[in-house]
């Protein structure tokens, strides 16, 4: 049967009654039990709490201990800490990467004589080997004292300085420096100072006391090392006077200061000091460098000299001639005296050279230097301008027969033999003269116009002078137009190509072309040839121009019947930039045109150079099948001899000999001569210039094989050249709007 809640309630009522009056009477029997609970439960809690402390300072001495390895983890230099028994307690990343090959052996704990022990077993100590114990108890030793400072050399060969100190509980702080570097610059310094030719001198900077010398101090002061020693920078003065860092020139490197010094003998010496303050070894210095007066001025005379002096005769060279000619000319413009300026050129200079060597070149030039100054007056001006050329200055003449006399004088002595080493040479000269002031009153003015009067006595007649005239200025300038105006042309591929027909006089027929450069020029009109060939070939324009028409003519070429070919003559000078058979191979290969076409045409006097070079080239040509022409043949000095150096294809016989061949027996010997040769040697004979009907006659009865000349027709453009050839056939092709017999 349930109870009922009003049961219930009572009867817990009753339970907690029982149970407070139980716990009252346990309270009331024991008192000490409930106060020693309460103890218990206070000392745990203080055990708790000092744990927790001990634990946040263990984690705080951590934190220090890494925060100072991070602090000296970043210094450049090695640290080590040791205890006072000489075991590692803490080191930095640096002192392990100095001792690297130790490195293994660093652990708290282990004894630093242990690890140098092994390190000199290991041979990382060369300066142990041989006296290891030794080695290992004196740096041992050095280990406590209060303040230790060393040096250490390394296997590698790094040089490491030691510091180490003593810390109040007895155990060591070591400090490592890696001074290889430092090393290195004091040997190089040493090096340096006591190899150098230059006196030098180091001095105390406080108390002037002379450090050190090197040997040239040692011989250029008389005074022996020994004796330096004893004596200050002031010892060695002159006069009573600060040293020479101090006063104005103060800073780390001064400026030259001049002094007089004192030798070991008593003589005075002036001297140019230079300073620079550094360290030697801890102690304040300065390095002083020092230079006899004496001698640099003597140098200085000399480059002086030099500069305005010819080295190989001794003779004043332009700059100074140009001084002493302003000089000169000043005098002139106050009076009524005139000046006469002699440029003087040695005829065939360069053969001399060429053929005896230059030694005897310079022999002859100091020679000729000699004759001319022994000719001329004292008041008289003598330089030397270049390798062949001396220009003499005459002043206070009344007239310009003067300067004839004088040059006069001048050939002669040049002209007397000179033997040299068992060698008789015999020269000769020509001479330039300008007028001051008809010619100019400048000197370069002067100068230039007895340079043009020099070139005007080589080209007309080699041995005698000409005076300097108005004319040959605009010729001057004119030649310098057309250049400037020719590198245009060729640049902008002004110049055009023409076609001059080469005839087979046993068919009548066109067998090929030789191209002719033209220059059309909208103000002067078609400019001759001969008037810019030789400006092209002066300056160096004439490659340029050889490759464009090169170009040109194989690319019309090409568009001719395959049985005509294109002739192109060469120059000289295409033959020495060493690059004329990649030119004719890209022209070739640009154009198509096959290279058995092509004709190549050069002049005996290529040949004078007798190059290996220039016969390598002629060969590679040959070799891709072009053909090889000499042009003007029977101009040259020696023809007959070329022919034996080459194997031809052709010969073209110089118009000189062909010109009224018909009423000329000497010339039509020559001409058989040829023909019988050229048929001989198995190669075509060409005749140029062929003007007349008489002359074609006179070649075909002689049995030459080709012509060209005005008979036939002049040089055509291409446009021209298409037509005609067009329109051959038979006997007759068209020229100039009329029919013109060939054959």
């Amino acid at each position: 049967m349930p109870t009922s809640p009003a049961k219930k309630t009572k009867k817990n009522k009753r339970a907690a009654s029982t149970r407070t009056a139980l716990t009252s009477q346990a309270a009331k029997r024991s008192p000490k039990r409930a106060n020693r609970n309460r103890l218990v439960s206070a000392e745990v809690g203080e055990i708790m709490r000092m744990r927790a402390e001990a634990e946040a300072a263990v984690a705080e001495a951590r934190k220090s201990h890494e925060r100072l390895r991070e602090a000296i983890d970043i210094l450049p230099q090695g640290i080590v800490f040791l205890d006072a028994d000489g075991r590692y307690i803490l080191w930095n990343k640096k002192y392990a990467e100095i001792y690297s090959r130790s490195s293994d052996l660093f652990v708290p704990g282990a004894r630093l004589q242990d690890t140098i022990r092994i390190g000199v077993e290991r041979g990382d100590y060369p300066e142990a080997i041989g006296r290891e114990e030794e080695w290992i108890a004196e740096r041992l030793a050095r280990l406590y004292q209060p303040s230790e400072r060393h040096e250490q050399v390394l296997a590698d060969g790094r040089c490491i300085l030691i510091e180490e100190r003593l810390t109040e509980d007895g155990g060591v702080i070591g400090l490592r420096v890696d001074i290889t570097e430092l090393k290195q610059r004091e040997a190089s310094f040493r090096l340096l100072f006591d190899s150098n030719p230059i006196p030098m001198i180091v001095c105390a900077l406080d108390d002037e006391r002379i450090l050190d010398v090197n040997a040239a101090a040692v011989e250029h002061y008389g005074y022996s090392r020994a004796e330096f020693e004893k004596l200050t920078i002031r010892s060695v003065q002159a006069f009573a006077s600060d040293p020479p860092w101090i006063g104005e020139h103060s800073s780390d490197e001064q400026a030259a200061r001049t002094w007089k010094h004192v030798r070991a003998d008593g003589t005075l010496i002036d001297l140019a000091i230079y300073s620079r303050q550094l360290m030697y070894g801890d102690q304040p210095a300065v390095l002083l460098a020092l230079m006899d007066i004496t001698e640099r001025k003597r140098a200085e005379a000399r480059l002086a000299f030099m500069a305005q002096h010819d080295s190989l005769t001794g003779l004043p060279n332009r700059n100074l001639l140009r001084q002493k000619m302003d000089e000169i000319l000043l005098h002139t413009r106050r009076s009524s005296d005139k000046a006469a300026v002699l440029v003087l050129g040695i005829d065939n200079f360069k053969a001399v050279n060429d053929s005896l060597g230059h030694g005897i070149g310079d022999k002859l030039l100091r020679a000729v230097a000699k004759r001319l100054r022994s000719t001329l007056r004292e008041e008289d001006t003598l330089a030397r301008l270049n390798s062949d050329e001396f220009a003499i200055v005459q002043s206070g003449l009344t007239r310009p027969d003067d300067a004839v006399l004088l040059a006069r004088r001048l050939l002669e002595a040049i002209g007397d033999p000179y033997l040299f080493d068992g060698h008789s040479i015999v020269i000769g000269a020509s001479i330039g003269i300008a007028m001051a002031p008809g010619d100019g009153d400048e000197s370069e003015k002067l100068l230039k116009n007895a340079d043009m009067a020099l070139s005007r006595a080589k080209n007309d007649s080699r041995g005698t002078f000409s005076f300097f005239e108005a004319g040959m200025d605009a010729r001057a300038q004119s030649r310098r137009k057309i250049e400037a105006d020719l590198r245009d042309a060729i640049q902008n591929e002004v110049l055009r190509p023409y076609y001059q027909p080469l005839i087979d006089l046993a068919t009548g027929r066109i067998t090929g072309f030789e191209v002719l450069v033209r220059w059309p020029d909208p103000e002067r009109g078609m400019i001759s040839p001969a008037e810019f060939i030789p400006v092209a070939e002066e300056t160096g324009l004439i490659n340029g121009l050889g490759g464009l028409m090169l170009r040109r003519a194989c690319a019309d070429a090409v568009l001719w019947p395959e049985d005509v070919r294109v002739a192109v003559n060469l120059s000289p000078l295409q033959f020495r930039t060493g690059n004329l058979l990649s030119i004719v191979m890209d022209a070739l290969k640009q154009s198509g045109l096959s290279a058995k076409r092509l004709e190549l045409e050069i002049t005996e006097t290529l040949l004078l150079e007798k190059s290996g070079q220039v016969l390598a080239t002629l060969h590679a040509l040959r070799a891709l099948g072009v053909r090889i022409s000499m042009d003007d043949f029977g101009t040259g000095y020696s023809s007959l001899s070329y022919l034996r150096s080459f194997p031809f294809d052709k010969i073209k016989i110089d118009q000189s000999f062909v010109r009224d061949l018909a009423a000329n027996r000497d010339a039509q010997a020559i001409v058989r001569s040829i023909i019988s040769l050229g048929v001989g040697l198995g190669v075509t004979i060409t005749a140029e210039g062929v003007e007349t009907e008489a002359e074609l006659n006179c070649l075909r009865n002689e049995g030459c094989h080709e012509a060209q000349g005005f008979l036939f027709s002049h040089a055509r453009p291409n446009a021209e050249i298409l037509e005609m050839l067009k329109m051959q056939s038979g006997d007759h092709i068209r020229v100039s709007g009329s029919t013109e017999r060939v054959a």
